[in-house]
């Protein structure tokens, strides 16, 4: 058991690593695990403002990058799934620059100390990337409706 973890730990650390160091473009798709690649001890957010044309990355509450392009426009969702109601729609988070004003936020992501990142769905390009999983890629569907069967099939296993 402890050699599996350990293979693991190497291949995923390598990966972050590689797309850390690589200038490899950063998408939805590689988002969190270009997020996890950053060493910290309290989080990594990505904070995109007002129309989304430039995201971000703050490392332990410091802006340490700014991500161009991440979105080709704003029309971002996000969404959480709840047991009993399915995804539903989740309000962005309010966020005051240094001068204690409220600016709009696009979107956010965020990943704690423990390198667990926001359990959502985003919906962005007629795409949806979904976010929750630990030990997964982001998994990208084409619909809303194909991320809830996916996950009432995963919720059906957990109950059996």
């Amino acid at each position: 058991m402890i050699v599996i973890m350990g293979v693991v730990y190497n291949l995923a650390s390598s990966n972050l690593t590689r797309l850390s160091e690589n200038s490899e473009k950063i998408t939805l798709a590689n988002l969190k695990i270009y997020l996890q690649s950053f060493k910290h001890e309290k989080s990594v957010q990505l904070l995109c403002l007002d129309d989304c044309s430039e995201c971000d990355v703050y490392v332990d509450g410091i802006k340490t990058k700014t991500l161009d392009d991440l979105f080709k426009d704003s029309d971002v969702r996000v969404y959480r799934y709840e047991f009993t109601y399915g995804y539903t729609s989740k309000e962005q988070d309010v966020y005051f620059n240094k001068e204690g004003i409220e600016e709009s936020v696009c979107f956010s992501y965020a990943i704690d100390e423990k390198g667990v990142g926001d359990q959502v769905l985003v919906e962005s390009q007629n795409k949806f990337y979904d976010y929750s999983s630990y030990f997964e890629p982001t998994k990208v569907y084409s619909s809303l409706s194909d991320a809830s069967s996916d996950r009432e099939e995963l919720a059906q296993k957990v109950l059996r």
